[in-house]
């Protein structure tokens, strides 16, 4: 006989990636997963410890995940001879913003909810820390490039960060829109090629 506790967990979750999706995390209702669950409120609390603990078990790992895959590429980079990084900064751009919407489509609805479902919870600066990591990157580089002014001015890390911050607002489009993955594959492709070329008038500037 099959234990009637099987599969509640998973039942659960996949009731609270829908109420987190269609309303965000502050609106979601423990009261509406678990009936959809066909459980009670306590068994969520029981097993999750409350709403936040049901959102982390659903998009923690994803988020975390994410976030390495992020740093290892900025590393490769980094990790480079000086004098080669301009060389490969467009194609390691191009491939790392790939790899990156390849695991975010194999994590579609977490990426979703991390994007635009998440304010509330410890996860709702997901996409400022990833901003906060490539302006710490971008400012390494141009330290050892010696890039240091456009035109006579300070680059400043205010500059990067505006500049950073809309280079990830657009890289989530992607999922905001439900956009299919070899569309947003061409469109990253884009997206990367823009971003480096504004990068590159600044930089050959100085």
């Amino acid at each position: 006989m099959s234990n009637p506790l099987e599969g509640v967990s998973e039942k659960i979750e996949t009731c609270a990636k829908k109420e987190f999706l269609e309303k965000g995390y502050v609106d979601a209702s423990l009261r509406n997963i678990a009936a959809k669950a066909g459980t009670t409120t306590g068994s969520i609390y029981s097993r999750y410890g409350g709403k936040e603990g049901l959102f982390s078990a659903i998009v923690e790992t994803a988020a975390e995940e994410f976030v390495r895959m992020f740093r290892g590429i900025q590393e490769k980079f980094h990790q480079t001879d000086p004098e080669k990084q301009p060389e490969i900064m467009d194609d390691l751009t191009r491939d790392g913003m790939r790899q990156m919407v390849v695991f975010m489509y194999e994590h579609r609805q977490e990426f979703q909810i991390l994007v635009d479902g998440s304010y509330g919870t410890k996860f709702q600066n997901f996409v400022e820390h990833l901003v906060e990591i490539e302006t710490e990157y971008t400012s390494m580089y141009m330290e050892t490039a010696g890039i240091d002014a456009e035109n006579g001015k300070p680059i400043t890390k205010e500059f990067s960060h505006i500049m950073n911050k809309a280079l990830f607002e657009s890289f989530f489009e992607v999922v905001r829109h439900d956009m299919p993955e070899d569309e947003a594959l061409e469109y990253i492709d884009m997206l990367a090629k823009y971003h480096c070329a504004g990068w590159r008038v600044i930089y050959e500037n100085d």
